[in-house]
This record gives C-alpha cells, sequence and structure tokens, in this order.
C-alpha cells in the first residue's frame, strides 16, 4: 500500500526552518501582464511552463518563466 509522504515538521526554534512557499502565477495566452522593465502587454504564446512570449507593442520578447518582474493582470 502507497501513502503520501507527509509535510515534514520542523521545531519553533530550529535553524532549518523550511522556507516558505513560492507560489508561481499561471499565465494564459492572451492575458495581460505587466513587467517591471518592459511594461504592459500580452501574451501571445506559451512554451509549456518554461517561456512566454509577450508582445510589448515595440515587438515581441520571450521570458522565461517563473518571472519575478511579471505579473498577470
Amino acid at each position: 500500500m502507497a501513502t503520501t509522504p507527509r509535510k515534514r515538521r520542523y521545531h519553533a526554534s530550529s535553524p532549518f526552518q523550511a522556507g516558505p512557499e513560492v507560489e508561481h502565477e499561471v499565465y494564459e495566452v492572451g492575458a495581460r501582464v505587466s513587467h517591471d522593465t518592459y511594461g504592459m502587454g500580452r501574451i501571445i504564446s506559451l512554451q509549456g511552463t518554461t517561456s512566454a512570449q509577450v508582445d510589448f507593442g515595440e515587438g515581441a520578447k520571450h521570458i522565461p518563466l517563473p518571472c519575478a518582474k511579471m505579473s498577470a493582470l
């Protein structure tokens, strides 16, 4: 019988505390996004979960995912 692994519990004063779980945004084709460097854009295509092609008006850019500088609107 297979069991699912339980989430590891850490002692409150342990120096080896687990870091916070980071949730990555899920993007869809056609979604509007905001990028810290390039500004507002629209997702043209997705290459799996590794990169997105985004049209920022002056041209399309390939953005690797996950990208801390980009957020969905």
